[in-house]
C-alpha cells in the first residue's frame, strides 16, 4: 500500500546538497542534522536524508558501547526537514523556524549507526507565520519516528 508520505507528488529530479542546506537554514556543526534535501515543495513538503556514522558526536554518550540516536534529534532532523521547506519560500527567506510545539511523538525503531534516516515533513497549516506539519522518520521502509510539529517563523 502507498502511503501519501512515499508518493512522489511531481517529477523533481533535482536535488539539495549541504551548501544549500546551509545558505537555506541557520544550523550548523553539531546541531546541523539533514545532509541532504532530495525533494522539495517550497513551503509545502521536504524530503531530506541524514547518514549516520558511528563519529556522530551524541553517539559517544548515547549509549557507550549501544550507541542509539537520541529519538529527540530525529524530532530534530524532521523540523529541519520542514524549516527547509518553510523557508524555501521568498516571503520567509532569511528568517528562522523555532519550535512552538510537537504533539503524538512516537518512536517505533532504534536509529543506528550506518543507518539512513529519510526525513518527511509535509506542512498541513500555515497560517501567518506559524505552522504545523506532518513528519515522518524512516530507516529503510520502517517507520523510525513519526510527529506532528508546530512551527513559529521569526
Amino acid at each position: 500500500m502507498q502511503h501519501w508520505y512515499l508518493k512522489n507528488t511531481r517529477d523533481n529530479s533535482m536535488s539539495y546538497d549541504i551548501n544549500d542546506i546551509q545558505n537555506t537554514i541557520p544550523h550548523r556543526y553539531p546541531m546541523l542534522l539533514i545532509d541532504k534535501i532530495i525533494e522539495l515543495q517550497e513551503g509545502q513538503r521536504a524530503v531530506g536524508i541524514k547518514n549516520l556514522t558511528v563519529n556522530e558526536q551524541f553517539f559517544q554518550g548515547h549509549f557507550p558501547g549501544n550507541p542509539v540516536m537520541p529519538g529527540v534529534l530525529i524530532i530534530e532532523a524532521l523540523a529541519q526537514t520542514g524549516a527547509f521547506a518553510i523557508l524555501s519560500l521568498d516571503k520567509f527567506k532569511n528568517k528562522t523556524v523555532y519550535f512552538g510545539g510537537i504533539q503524538n511523538a512516537k518512536f517505533k525503531r532504534k536509529v543506528l549507526p550506518g543507518d539512513t534516516l529519510k526525513l518527511i515533513t509535509e506542512i498541513t497549516k500555515m497560517k501567518s507565520t506559524f505552522g504545523i506539519g506532518s513528519a515522518i522518520a524512516y530507516v529503510d521502509d520502517e517507520i523510525a519516528a513519526e510527529a506532528t510539529l508546530i512551527f513559529a517563523v521569526e
